[in-house]
Order: C-alpha cells, then sequence, then structure tokens
C-alpha cells in the first residue's frame, strides 16, 4: 500500500474552493495525469457519482474506476478507487483564516505486476510531486 498526503494553501474561503473542486467533470483540467472523465451514473455530483477516469503517468496509461463514497459540502469529498490500482482517497477543506488548506489524501494498492508493495513505495513520491502540482494548477483556476 502508499500512503501518499499533499496540501496547498489557497487564497480563497472554503466555500470558493469547493464552488470548483465539486465540478469532477472539470478535475481533467487541473489534473496533470487524468487525461479523460466519463461519468457512468446519471448524477455528477455526491455520494454514490461513478465515474471511470483514463490516467496515465509517465508511460503507464490506466482505467481508474471511481464511485464517490462521502460528500459534505464545502468540506470534502471521498472516492473509492477500483480499477487495477485500488484503494481510497479524498479531498478536505480547512479554513485558515481567509485562505482555505487544501489536503489531497491517497490510500493505493498496486497490483503485482506493477510490483505490488514494492511498486507502490517506488511510485510515492512520484505521485506525491505530480499531485503537488496539479494542487498547485487547481489554485490557478479559482477567481
Amino acid at each position: 500500500m502508499s500512503s501518499i498526503q499533499v496540501t496547498c494553501v489557497v487564497p480563497h474561503a472554503p466555500t470558493v474552493v469547493w464552488e470548483e473542486l465539486r465540478h469532477i467533470d472539470r478535475h481533467v483540467q487541473w489534473m496533470s495525469d487524468a487525461v479523460r472523465i466519463d461519468f457512468v451514473t446519471e448524477q455528477r455530483e455526491g455520494v454514490g457519482t461513478s465515474f471511470d477516469c483514463v490516467t496515465k503517468v509517465g508511460p503507464f496509461v490506466l482505467l481508474d474506476k471511481m464511485t464517490v463514497t462521502s460528500w459534505v459540502e464545502n468540506a470534502a469529498m471521498g472516492v473509492e478507487h477500483r480499477g487495477l490500482v485500488r484503494g481510497r482517497g479524498s479531498f478536505t477543506l480547512s479554513s485558515r483564516g481567509t485562505a482555505t488548506l487544501v489536503s489531497w489524501r491517497e490510500e493505493l494498492f498496486f497490483p503485482w505486476w506493477m510490483g505490488g508493495s514494492i511498486g507502490a513505495f517506488a511510485a510515492a513520491p512520484v505521485l506525491s510531486w505530480l499531485w503537488h502540482k496539479n494542487l498547485r494548477n487547481f489554485a490557478k483556476t479559482l477567481p
């Protein structure tokens, strides 16, 4: 298992940050590893929303099947990963005065052909760097 957490302070209130983060279909605009999102449910937000995300990291292209497992307006969104790489992820928003601390946490299990726990350990620094970059990209999408 690989457990990764990255954070970024965004100079906006949690309500402003949430108003962009809640739009799952727009995550491809700031996640450089997310190539395409295709919803498999009619709903586009909230618990139970399911979607497929084509993800590319270096030479690896995977279909990440995700379902939203938690949804707290202006505060948190959690997902379950059910593709080749399995696990759970979450975004949480915490007020920091007039700013917001955005935390992105992932707990991922890699398949044997990707090295299992050794592959997860080796991938952690790359994914941490990539997701921190994604959070900085996200911050640039805000007004």
